[in-house]
């Protein structure tokens, strides 16, 4: 049962789930079950635990951690008490962790048990905050989750939720080489499952209390959380998986019959090639949804060979709460010009193409894909010039991508305008990775790339014009960069050079190092 239209919060969302399914399972994890009454109990206890912390409404608590139920649990009870989860992605190197942390001024880091070393690693560089809780126990010094929660009373907290509150702050790969905390609201995520006549929608897009959806993406992504909060939403039952491993991914298969999920690109590769997956039964499975990425028409083929259910490819981006574009299973035919699209924007989307003026160009005409809907962004965590570059104030988001429209208003992703990579699903600028190379001794300069690879989609390649008289290797530069970002960042390959081609002005030539490998291909992304 889908929440009805009334729902203004996320927070409404699960009571009201607890008080008309509260017996049905919300979200199921390692043989822990947890029902939507216990859930809504949970979570008001988290919320008065924070607040027994003297953590004040619009103050952030930071997670670092591998999926879990305690993670939604957490995200809940912050909402419930107007703070702000932000998720750090356990990949980054310690010193990004870091940044992270201080940046939103959490005054409480939550810690799963396999980043305990990692924390006290570097807890001198997190000044801010004053409580480490640790999800799963594993250690002596700091508390642990369950018995911090249980302290408290289960009465609702009090504290006046509104729709255009932060329910969220997820942080993604900056421009100038620090990531940036997108805010999301209440609203945004409510604005898409809100839109449009719920009888109207095509059947990909309907849910019934039936449905099992796996969380198999990392929650600090849109595609991890956001995909649980849906599932929460329409009152199915998430499965939730700790990490991606294509091997337990066949085992939720088999045993919680999945009818739902998302992934990217390289994780289904990942998955289908595996031989045991012509062995198990996708019977119950309706749709695999997928994006974050292009995905090659013989890896597509070969899914909707082995996995036989609908596909829909999903565009979107953290900063517009996940998908604003989606092309369905009807459209998923093999030679239909339409398979290299992304799809149509939803309802309640709009989309434009525009020229570097902001003027709307015709229909295959190649600029800037922009969005507006009610699913755009807050803005970015103390960045106003930043998210002023973004976001117009007509609510116009540009999304950095180039693209065009056709003549029916499907979307083409043509190229990126600005310099990011997509690796497995993954956003990295190049201005992070530079950054890095260039506090080594030997480097003079450098540029980074993404070049097509066909695990990946996209692999990093450094450009590397090292100091007159050094001598650095490729293994010396990467091994140097590897204790200081993290490792689906650092350059795959490393080319040497005397000097990095640039305009008269002194901008890199970014585009005439990627020619090379990029030439016969009829679009500038994979």
């Amino acid at each position: 049962m889908s929440v009805s239209t009334a729902a203004t919060t996320l927070v409404y969302v699960v009571r009201n789930q607890a008080r008309v399914r509260g017996d049905d399972i919300a979200f199921e994890f390692e043989g822990r079950v947890t029902r939507f009454a216990d859930f809504d109990r949970k979570t008001d206890q988290v919320a008065n635990a924070l607040q027994a912390l003297g953590i004040a409404p619009g103050e952030r608590i930071a997670y670092l951690g591998k999926n879990s139920d305690i993670y939604f649990e957490l995200l809940v009870g912050a909402m419930k008490a107007k703070i702000v989860m932000a998720p750090v992605n356990w990949r980054l190197a310690g010193p990004e962790v870091a940044f992270i942390v201080e940046d939103c001024k959490a005054p409480a880091l939550f810690v799963g048990p396999e980043f305990i070393g990692l924390v006290r690693s570097i807890r001198a560089q997190l000044p801010s905050v004053r409580h480490i809780i640790t999800t799963e126990g594993g250690t002596g010094e700091w508390q642990d989750f369950t018995a911090w929660r249980d302290a408290q009373s289960t009465d609702a907290p009090h504290i006046e939720i509104g729709p255009q509150d932060v329910a969220l702050q997820l942080y993604t790969s900056g421009t100038t080489g620090k990531p940036k905390g997108a805010m999301l609201s209440h609203a945004n995520f409510l604005n898409l499952v809100n839109s449009g006549n719920a009888e109207e929608r095509p059947d990909w897009n309907k849910w019934t209390t039936d449905d099992v959806s796996l969380i198999a993406m990392p929650i600090f992504h849109i595609g991890g959380s956001g995909w649980g909060l849906l599932g929460l939403y329409h009152g199915a039952k998430g499965v939730i998986a700790r990490e991606f491993d294509p091997t337990r991914i066949l085992d939720y298969f088999e045993q919680s019959g999945i009818t739902k999920l998302f992934m990217v690109p390289a994780a289904m590769q990942f998955v289908v090639r595996l031989p045991r997956a012509r062995q198990v039964d996708f019977s119950r499975l309706k749709y695999m949804l997928y994006g974050a990425s292009p995905i090659p028409a013989a890896l597509l083929k070969e899914c909707i060979d082995v996995f036989k259910c609908g596909f829909v490819q999903m565009y979107g981006m953290t900063e517009t709460t996940g998908t604003i574009v989606a092309l369905p299973p009807e459209d998923h035919v093999e030679g239909l010009e339409r398979m290299r699209s992304a799809g149509k924007p939803l309802p309640g989307v709009e989309v434009a193409i525009l020229d570097p003026d902001g003027n709307r160009l015709p229909p295959r005409t190649v600029g800037e894909i922009a969005t507006r809907s009610g699913s755009n962004m807050v803005g970015y965590w103390n960045l106003p010039d930043a998210t002023a570059r973004t976001l117009d104030r007509d609510g116009w988001l540009r999304t950095g991508d180039a693209g065009y429209l056709d003549e029916d208003g499907y979307v083409y992703i043509h190229d990126r305008i600005k310099d990011m990579i997509i690796s497995g699903g993954e956003n990295i600028y190049p201005a992070e990775v530079e950054s890095a190379l260039c506090d080594h001794p030997d480097i003079a300069e450098a540029a980074v790339i993404g070049i097509p690879d066909d695990k990946w989609g996209e692999a990093v390649k450094a450009v590397v014009v090292l100091k007159l008289g050094r001598t650095a290797t490729e293994t010396d530069i990467i091994n140097f960069l590897r204790a200081r970002i993290a490792g689906y960042k650092t350059p795959k390959s490393i080319d040497f050079i005397d000097a990095l081609p640039r305009n008269p002005s002194g901008k890199i030539l970014r585009r005439s190092l990627r020619a090379p490998y990029w030439s016969g291909k009829d679009r500038q992304v994979n």
